[in-house]
Formats: structure tokens, C-alpha cells, sequence
């Protein structure tokens, strides 16, 4: 059986010295800690589903500044999955708003990234932002 890949986004917000976070409520990553995003609807512009995505999981809204870099995900629980995440920054409209968790967010907040390392994140998400000079080592 060929599994076909979908494309998905994440959408790496910053805002001084913390980092936009939600974590995951079901699917692959549930009860982790990720960037907001998820899949690219049919006919979906990649900057369109990076607005929509974080409107949904955390109800604020951003504009999209440049593509960071793709990441591929593989796994079967709880069914087989191949995703290609296009990474994306954006910038906040509204820092001060506080993100409220919607759509398959358990939990959108703020962390300041001295607590990155206290999180249980997705697999390789500290790595790709310490790549991506979003974060110090």
C-alpha cells in the first residue's frame, strides 16, 4: 500500500521572548506541544491555510512573513500518516490578545522559551527551531 502524502503547515509565531504554542488534542502528536497548523485544504493557498489554521486552533490573527523550511512526518498511530509541514513566521496582530485553544488544540499559550525544555514537544520541533535560529541552543 503507497501512503500519499499531505501537505500541511505550522506557523512559527514569536513575540520577544516567547513562542505561540498549542498542545495537540487528538491525532498524531496528541497531548504534545507544537506550533499551531495542520492540513492545507483542497484549493488552499499555503499563506491562506497558515492564517486559517491559527485563527482556528488559537482564535488570533497573523500575517505570514517568510517560509522557514519543511519538515516530513511518518507514524500509524492511530492510522497511518505521511505529512509534509511547510513551516512558515508570522507575526501576531495582536500580541497582548491571549490565544484561546479551538479546533484540535487542547491548549494554546504563550511560553517564554527558557520553558521550552519543560514541554513534551513533538518530535524534533526543538531542533527545528534551534536550526532556524528562532531559539539559542
Amino acid at each position: 500500500m503507497t501512503l500519499r502524502a499531505e501537505v500541511a503547515v505550522g506557523a512559527v509565531a514569536v513575540d520577544h521572548d516567547r513562542l505561540l504554542m498549542i498542545r495537540r488534542g487528538h491525532g498524531p502528536g496528541a497531548g504534545l506541544w507544537s506550533v499551531p497548523g495542520g492540513r492545507v485544504e483542497p484549493g488552499e493557498m499555503l499563506h491562506e491555510a497558515v492564517v486559517r489554521e491559527v485563527m482556528e486552533e488559537t482564535g488570533l490573527e497573523v500575517v505570514v512573513d517568510r517560509f522557514l523550511g519543511y519538515v516530513e512526518r511518518f507514524g500509524d498511530q492511530p492510522a497511518p500518516y505521511h505529512f509534509v509541514i511547510m513551516d512558515f513566521a508570522v507575526t501576531v496582530l495582536d500580541p497582548e490578545q491571549p490565544p484561546v485553544a479551538g479546533d484540535d488544540a487542547a491548549e494554546a499559550v504563550w511560553v517564554p522559551f527558557e520553558d521550552l525544555g519543560d514541554l513534551r514537544l513533538v518530535s524534533g520541533l526543538y531542533e527545528f527551531l534551534t536550526d532556524h535560529c528562532i531559539v539559542d541552543r
